[in-house]
């Protein structure tokens, strides 16, 4: 099991962290008192559904119980089978100041420092000395973009760039309204139809039949060809700017025959490049024979 610990100077972006980790696959729960991180993965550990990847944050949050946040850590990464990694993410005081004003959100130690930022900082910092001296990563994010953040997450905790953005490849009929929730639309009804060929109508877009009928035409091809091209060239785009998710529609009339095939032969292309590919067929039940 592999557990992250993510802890750090409030204000330096830990929640954005934490929505990355989200992103890649990681179970993350936030602002877990220290004494019950042992106790936490425990649980997850005899859960019917092992998880195999945690994400914790935490910090100054949890009060008077983030007192014995080193110990707890120690003991943490002592356990078998755990693979524990400490993330610390920091940044400048002046920057962490800049943020409170923009945001308006009160620090953890408003009231023990009387809304006294600098001291509050300075106390927090005293506190976190000894976990940032054993953390495995360190991010200071003073300087950084949101998106940049993102893209610094990613590449330490992921293989692949790829797995940081699942894509979901559908497809749908006009006839029952365009699909609301897509990223990309591409209409193939300017595609010879198989509904009018009597012996493929009552098939649909996942059969052999259907699929060799429809790319037996040179335009069905190119077109292919063209939008393979487009997505190669898109994709790296939305996964350097921290997309998570990406949903290509292919709309045709029924949304059973010719948009099948093509949301198909999609995900079969990113596939085979190491995507993370979730299909769907939304009206592929409808006004069935």
């Amino acid at each position: 099991m592999q557990v992250v610990i993510v802890t750090g100077m409030s204000g330096s972006g830990k929640s954005c962290v934490m929505d990355v980790m989200e992103d890649i696959g990681y179970y993350c729960i936030d602002n877990l008192p220290p004494q019950l991180m042992s106790r936490f993965v425990e649980i997850c550990r005899e859960s019917e559904n092992r998880l195999e990847r945690i994400a914790i944050a935490a910090d100054l949050r949890s009060g008077e119980m983030f007192a014995d946040a080193y110990h707890c850590l120690c003991h943490l990464e002592r356990q078998q089978d755990l693979e524990v990694k400490i993330l610390y993410i920091d940044a400048e005081d002046e920057m962490l100041v800049k943020r409170y004003k923009e945001t308006r959100r009160k620090h953890p130690l408003d009231e023990k420092f009387s809304g006294n930022l600098h001291q509050a900082i300075a106390f927090e910092r005293e506190k976190l000395v000894q976990i940032k001296g054993i953390a495995d990563y360190y991010v200071e994010t003073s300087y950084l973009s949101a998106s940049q953040l993102k893209e610094q997450i990613r590449e330490l905790f992921l293989d692949k760039a790829s797995d940081s953005m699942s894509i979901k490849v559908t497809s749908f009929g006009f006839k029952y309204g365009v699909s609301t929730e897509s990223d990309l639309v591409f209409d193939v009804r300017c595609l010879p139809n198989p509904y009018y060929v009597k012996e493929l109508r009552a098939h649909t877009g996942c059969d052999a039949c259907v699929q060799d009928y429809v790319m037996s035409f040179e335009q069905s091809r190119e077109l292919l060809q063209k939008i393979e091209d487009l997505l190669d060239f898109l994709i790296p785009l939305y996964i350097h700017e921290g997309k998570s998710r990406l949903v290509i529609s292919f709309g045709c009339t029924g949304g059973k025959h010719r948009s099948i095939t093509f949301a198909e032969k999609i995900g079969n292309h990113l596939a085979a490049k190491g995507m993370r590919v979730i299909r769907q067929h939304r009206d592929i039940g409808k006004d069935r024979p």
